[in-house]
């Protein structure tokens, strides 16, 4: 983070980023995996697992996101929920002609704070701090 921080050449620049949300990993293990007590173990997870390549992934509640941000004088100027439904769809849904609208109803759900709480992800955009901030 401090070196995309630095990378911001002012203050106009903004920092997209993507991190793995905390209570969207709560969800995932107790609607997929089914593991009512991983699920519970994870409402203060700070580490969860990566199937995909099969490591490690830092997970991020709204207070680490914004005080890592803040730790390099950045703060949040838009927060959405990225896969608040869509990874839990039976795969006779989620791999059909219907993915256009599971797309739309993302995006919409998304933006929605009491949705975004609890997507797979969340999406921020940072800027520098104003001086003085």
């Amino acid at each position: 983070m401090r070196g995309a921080a630095r990378a911001l050449r002012d203050s106009s620049a903004i920092l997209s980023i993507v991190v793995r949300n905390q209570a969207g990993e709560v969800f995932k293990t107790a609607i997929q995996v089914g593991d009512l007590a991983a699920a519970e173990a994870n409402l203060t997870a700070e580490w969860g697992f990566e199937s995909l390549y099969g490591g490690r992934v830092r997970l991020f509640g709204p207070p680490d996101l914004h005080a890592m941000l803040n730790a390099e004088s950045l703060t949040s100027i838009a927060e959405r929920g990225v896969r608040v439904f869509a990874d839990y769809l039976p795969p006779r849904i989620s791999l059909s002609s219907k993915y256009a609208r599971i797309l739309e109803l993302e995006r919409k759900l998304g933006r929605r704070p009491q949705y975004a709480a609890v997507a797979r992800y969340t999406h921020c955009l940072a800027r520098c701090m104003e001086s003085g901030a």
